[in-house]
This record gives C-alpha cells, structure tokens and sequence, in this order.
C-alpha cells in the first residue's frame, strides 16, 4: 500500500526525530494513506516552517500489520479507549505500553477541539465520542521505532 508523509523537504530516509509537542500517537514518524490529508499537511508545515510543501510518497507492505513482526496498535474508529490513547498523548500522561507502529484515526483541527473540550472537563467521555461520529477521520500510521520504520521504502516525492 501507498503511504504519504507531508513536510517541507524531501524525507528519503525517514527517521525518528525528538519531538517538542505532544501528538496524537505519540512519538514517531506519521504517515497517511490519504493522499490529501498530506498534501495538506505539507502546506502547514511550509507555512509554519518555511521551505516548499512537499509530498513524500512510501511503499508500506500490510501484510506486516498482522504477521507479528512487529508490536502494532490499531484503532479502527474513535471509541473509547482511542479517546483515552490520544488524550494521554496531546497531554504527554501516557504511561501504558509501546508500540512499534499505531495505526488509526486522526485527530485533526476539528476533532482535536473535541478532545481539547474534553480533557478540559466540558464534555463527558460519552458526548465526545457521540461527537467524533460524525465527522468524517482520515487514517494515520505511526511508525515509532527503527524496527517499523525499516518497514517503509521511499518511491519518491511532490513539490506541491
């Protein structure tokens, strides 16, 4: 399968990089099969970092999210214990297992107020998983250790 990873530079090699925020999955090198989440993920980081918007593109074999190579993560829709997972990171509380590669939904803008409305006490558990249902979440895959990353072949990029 294709994945995308939007920057503002070619990311030939990827690698784990030390972070100075707290993101959904955590730590880790994030993709998306969603070609336009990237694209427009690329256009962000251009504008907040400068640079051009680059679209780098990445051959991911599936097969390895179930062949036990390696410890995987995956949520298939927002429920509760996703809500939990990606509060304690935007938070940096995490405390539970590690995982090799996460896969789920993202926590865009939008959803991210949610979560925000969220861990701020102004939404219970219920309403904001009841909220997260209708909107319509694109994929991540995080891969966070040099074990999942090894995973990925680069097949080029995008000047946007």
């Amino acid at each position: 399968m294709e994945l995308y990873h939007g920057s503002n530079m070619v990311v030939d090699s990827p690698r784990l990089v030390k972070q100075n925020r707290f993101l959904d999955f955590g730590f880790g090198f994030y993709t998306t099969a969603n070609i336009s989440q990237a694209k427009e993920f690329a256009r962000k980081v251009s504008v907040r970092r400068g640079g051009p918007a680059v679209l780098n593109v990445y051959t991911f074999d599936s097969k390895i999210l179930d062949d036990g190579s390696l410890k995987v993560k995956r949520f298939e829709y927002p429920n509760e214990e996703w809500l939990d997972f990606v509060s304690s990171h935007r938070t940096g509380t995490y405390t539970g297992e590690s995982y090799d590669l996460v896969v789920g939904p993202v926590a865009n803008d939008d959803v991210f107020r949610t979560i925000q409305t969220y861990i701020a006490g102004l939404l219970t558990k219920e309403q904001a998983i009841e909220s997260l249902k209708v909107k319509h979440l694109f994929d991540q895959y995080v891969f966070a250790t040099v074990d999942a990353l090894s995973s990925l072949t680069f097949d080029g990029s995008e000047v946007l």
